[in-house]
């Protein structure tokens, strides 16, 4: 099997139908002894679902935000973290979802991101033809339990509790690129309570979409099913229980979450 052929590697996932597929390490026909579910985003206009294999997130990238963390954007090459496929929360388009505060943290924080979803995949993919492997695009939460995040920073220890726990990922169905086009422009914004927090345009991204394909891709073979988180603007703050997350990004609906 190709895996990197998006629409046989979703017909495998969603249907289980893995034997016969020639997996690394993962005898055919093998039967395992508990169930693992599959994490899916529904697709718009479509009755398929795009299955989510591994998260990547940019760090710091627009200038802006990096220096209200502390960094200087004019030096630092691009960087990547990943969160878990659990960490997903669909949200659906015209809906409030309850999404709860996670434990060990005193400061919860949002950050705003458009999502780009492969279809395709390889191995140091030329920025020219990055584009190429995008299936889709939504829009998602890169929720952040800040005080862990820094405390482990400063202690120079990996920072993935901060980042990689249970739906700290918040996002919205996917919208295919023959729907939308590419987002290479655009307003991004986030509101709290109906006040606008982060306030930007796409734009702005210190790493474009298609040159963070290519970087990534010198790292790690991509495959369909892999999304990336592409950063974040300025102006991320703290959230507590009540308030209620708007986000907005241009030709894409709106996403919501209400903190419980």
């Amino acid at each position: 099997m190709d895996r990197r052929n998006f629409f046989q590697s979703s017909a495998l996932v969603t249907s289980g139908a893995l034997a016969g597929c020639a997996l690394p390490g993962v005898a055919q026909q093998a039967k395992t002894p508990f169930h693992v579910p599959a994490v899916n985003i529904p697709i718009v206009g479509s009755d398929e679902v795009f299955p989510v294999r591994r998260i990547y997130c940019i760090g710091r990238n627009y200038a802006a935000h990096a220096r209200e963390m502390g960094s200087d954007p004019t030096r630092e090459p691009p960087f990547f973290f990943q969160k878990p496929t659990d960490a997903i929360q669909f949200v659906p388009a015209g809906t409030v979802v309850d999404h709860p505060y996670p434990p060990l943290t005193q400061n919860y924080h949002y950050e705003a991101e458009l999502v780009a979803c492969l279809g395709a995949g390889g191995r140091n993919i030329p920025v020219a033809k990055a584009l190429d492997l995008v299936y889709g695009y939504t829009l998602g939460l890169d929720m952040t339990r800040r005080d862990l995040q820094r405390a482990m920073g400063d202690q120079k220890k990996p920072w993935e509790i901060g980042k990689s726990f249970d739906r700290s990922a918040p996002i919205g169905a996917v919208h295919k690129v023959s729907q939308t086009g590419h987002f290479t422009q655009g307003a991004i914004w986030l509101k709290v309570n109906g006040q606008i927090k982060q306030n930007a345009n796409l734009n702005q991204m210190i790493w474009s979409v298609a040159e963070q394909i290519s970087k990534l891709s010198e790292a790690n073979e991509l495959f369909p099913g892999d999304i990336i988180y592409s950063g974040t603007p300025e102006n991320v703050g703290p959230v507590v229980r009540g308030d209620v997350i708007e986000m907005h990004i241009d030709g894409l609906p709106n996403l919501s979450v209400k903190i419980v």
